[in-house]
C-alpha cells in the first residue's frame, strides 16, 4: 500500500493538515501523521528522514509556519519527495511561511503547495504516487473528471440563468 508520512511542527497545524489526510485516506493510501519540530526536536526530525524510506514511507508532507524549516530539514536527510505545505500566521499571513518553503538552496528540493493547501498538498502526494500505483492514477483521472462535470454542470446552470435576465 502507498504510505504517505505528513509531518507537522505544532498540534495546532492540524486543521491545515486534516485535508491532506482525508484526501490521502479517501484513495487508500497509508498515512502516518506526526508532529516534529525542526527547532525544538532537531534530532527525532533526523532519524525520521533518514528512515523514512526503510519504514515504507514514500513522499513526505511538512506542514509548518513561521520560519518553516521542517520541510528543509527533512529533504536534508532523505531523497524521497518531500511537499512543503506553509501554514498561514498571524504576522504576515502566511507569507512568511510560504517564502521559508519555497526558498531552499541548490540541491535540496521541496516541493510546495499554497498557504494552507493541504487539499493540493494531498493530492500531489498521490500524483507522486500514481506514476506507481495504477489504481491511485485511475482514481485520480475520475477524480479530476468529475470535478470538470461539475464545473461543466455550474456553467451550464450559469447560462440558463443568463438566458433568464
Amino acid at each position: 500500500m502507498a504510505k504517505v508520512a505528513i509531518l507537522m511542527g505544532s498540534k495546532s497545524d492540524f486543521a491545515v493538515v486534516k485535508p491532506a489526510v482525508e484526501v490521502l485516506k479517501k484513495f487508500g493510501a497509508e498515512t502516518e501523521v506526526r508532529v516534529i519540530s525542526a527547532h525544538r526536536t532537531p534530532d527525532e526530525a533526523h532519524a525520521f528522514a533518514a528512515n523514512a524510506e526503510k519504514n515504507g514511507t514514500e513522499v513526505i508532507i511538512c506542514a509548518a509556519g513561521k520560519a518553516a524549516h521542517l520541510g528543509g530539514v527533512i529533504a536534508a536527510y532523505t531523497t524521497l519527495p518531500v511537499i512543503g505545505l506553509p501554514v498561514k500566521t498571524d504576522m504576515m499571513g502566511g507569507l512568511d511561511s510560504l517564502l521559508s518553503i519555497v526558498q531552499m538552496p541548490s540541491g535540496i528540493p521541496v516541493a510546495t503547495v499554497g498557504v494552507n493547501g493541504g487539499e493540493n498538498a494531498g493530492l500531489l502526494a498521490l500524483q507522486i504516487l500514481g506514476i506507481r500505483y495504477p489504481e491511485i492514477a485511475a482514481k485520480l483521472k475520475d477524480y479530476k473528471k468529475k470535478m470538470a462535470e461539475k464545473i461543466n454542470a455550474d456553467d451550464a446552470a450559469l447560462q440558463d440563468e443568463l438566458k433568464n435576465l
